[in-house]
């Protein structure tokens, strides 16, 4: 039994699912979400309990009170795991396939009436839920969430009223709230020459092959994009951990290089997006050396509305991979995507710890990093001139009290007194 606190491993929820694969239903729904965690269900309940933003249920004035939970009530068995270590949801699609002889689906349109479900295979059918967007407040998190409540309401609708079979799992890449233990929030804090714990919610990175080598390498702790300052568009998830992402229009050469990232429905209201970063290889005489320059990021919306952006200071010699802890089209950040045209003033772009290579990759692995980040920051650069300053200030006290001198001679109070001539 799963005592209070437990935390799912990758074991245990392997062998929880086990009665997934032995049960008479042979479909089965993935629904996939960027962030979750238990904790969304009670707290936004509390906070908007006058908001009910599913016209589903018109009887029932709360949140969370919706079909996910119908779906929990109606079905045969059911199962909610609080807390799963965030590395077994993240294989989780790579073990359920492993785990049969399905049919993967992935569905992006939710049109579910053109969708064919054979019953003489299993069915796996990956659905990838609208993301909360870590930059979005409480009120954008309620509607994204209500959303995917219908999302998830209409297709298991639709596939009853079909007589399909099927059981659901519904789980995220990684938890939307983190809880800080006390007892070890000391050990968090920064330590003189401590060296930075690696991510745990670290994923491949992504991989553009040219016959049998790889040309490409991308990776983003967060990848994600907002259109006209309204409209969120998370790709962190769909780029990295599900490759729901289509590459298949990236180039390679030993010049230029091209990498290309196509996403059907990324979000509702655009049916299409690319991305594209465009990259050269050129030898530069003053260092006798090839380098590799990020030139231009390019946004094609729905495939006309053409977005460029010009970027700053993103090169690196040609034997290694570019990293940036901080890429954007915001000036605080080290890396700018500066706007060449009246249409990509409309996007605003954020790319957290970014590493990119288009040339010369051996082994299908990143060579040494490249760092934007200068060497002599601006606290670097203060800190040297306070220092210069005190040091002034200490060397001119010293020079003064050296030039002190005392006088050669005294006047004696018993005695007679002092007679200076004037030509002394």
């Amino acid at each position: 039994a799963l005592h209070e606190g437990h935390v799912v491993t990758a074991q245990e929820l392997t062998a929880l699912l086990q009665p997934v694969f032995t049960q008479s239903s042979r479909n089965l729904i993935l629904f996939l979400q960027d962030t979750l965690s238990i904790d969304d269900f009670t707290y936004l309940s509390e906070s908007y309990s006058n908001k009910n933003p599913f016209q589903n249920v018109q009887a029932i004035n709360k949140l969370f009170i919706n079909f996910l939970q119908e779906i929990l009530r109606s079905s045969p068995s059911s199962l909610v795991l609080p807390a799963v270590d965030c590395k077994a949801t993240r294989h989780l699609l790579s073990f359920l396939q492993e785990s049969g002889d399905w049919k993967l689906t992935n569905i992006t349109n939710l049109d579910v009436s053109q969708l064919e479900a054979n019953t003489s295979k299993p069915n796996l059918l990956v659905v990838q839920l609208q993301p909360h967007g870590s930059g979005l407040n409480e009120i954008s998190t309620l509607e994204a969430i209500a959303e995917n409540d219908k999302i998830i309401g209409r297709l298991t609708m639709d596939l009853q009223e079909r007589g399909i079979h099927f059981s659901v799992i519904y789980t995220a890449v990684r938890p939307s709230r983190i809880s800080i233990r006390m007892d070890v929030v000391g050990k968090l804090k920064r330590q003189l020459m401590a060296t930075e714990e690696e991510d745990s919610l670290s994923y491949p990175p992504l991989n553009v092959t040219t016959g049998n080598y790889t040309c490409i390498l991308f990776y983003a702790s967060n990848f994600s994009l907002k259109a006209n300052s309204s409209v969120f568009i998370d790709l962190t998830n769909a780029t990295f951990v599900t490759q729901n992402v289509d590459i298949s229009s990236s180039e390679c050469s030993d010049i230029n290089t091209t990498l290309s990232l196509k996403y059907t429905m990324p979000v509702n209201g655009i049916s299409s997006l690319e991305i594209r970063f465009l990259m050269t290889n050129k030898f530069y005489e003053g260092s006798a050396r090839n380098w590799s320059t990020l030139d231009s990021v390019e946004i094609i919306q729905d495939g006309e509305k053409f977005s460029k952006f010009n970027v700053s200071v993103m090169s690196a010699p040609a034997e290694y991979s570019f990293h940036c802890q901080l890429v954007g089209t915001s000036n605080l950040y080290p890396a700018r995507l500066i706007p060449s045209n009246n249409e990509a003033k409309n996007w605003d772009v954020y790319i957290s710890r970014l590493q990119i290579q288009g040339f010369n990759i051996e082994n299908n692995q990143f060579s040494y990093a490249s760092d934007c980040a200068y060497f002599f920051t601006p606290a670097i650069w203060m800190g040297l001139v306070t220092s210069i300053v005190l040091l002034w200030i200490l060397a001119y006290g010293i020079h003064m009290i050296m030039q002190l001198t005392t006088n050669s001679r005294f006047d004696d109070p018993k005695g007679p007194s002092l007679s200076v001539p004037q030509t002394e």
